[in-house]
């Protein structure tokens, strides 16, 4: 991968123009990056809702109560 030829590093740094690898793709990162992120998002809802759902069923009704008297007598 090459960023340019630099020979040297006096004058004037807009002459050298970029000077890093894949110039022109930071749209697609912002994207890309922005996609994962709620893509990310949508999922950890939906997984601790589920998560929710589970631990609500197993302490329905009495179980609850008896869990935190045994925990806590």
């Amino acid at each position: 991968m090459n960023t340019g030829l630099v020979e040297t590093w006096t004058g004037n740094i807009t002459d050298l123009g970029p000077i890093y690898p894949l110039v022109g793709t930071e749209w697609l990162w912002i994207i890309v990056g922005v996609v994962f992120w709620i893509g990310w998002h949508i999922w950890q809802l939906r997984f601790e809702s589920r998560t929710y759902d589970e631990e609500q069923e197993r302490w329905k009704g009495d179980a609850l109560v008896k869990a935190i008297r045994e925990d806590y007598e």
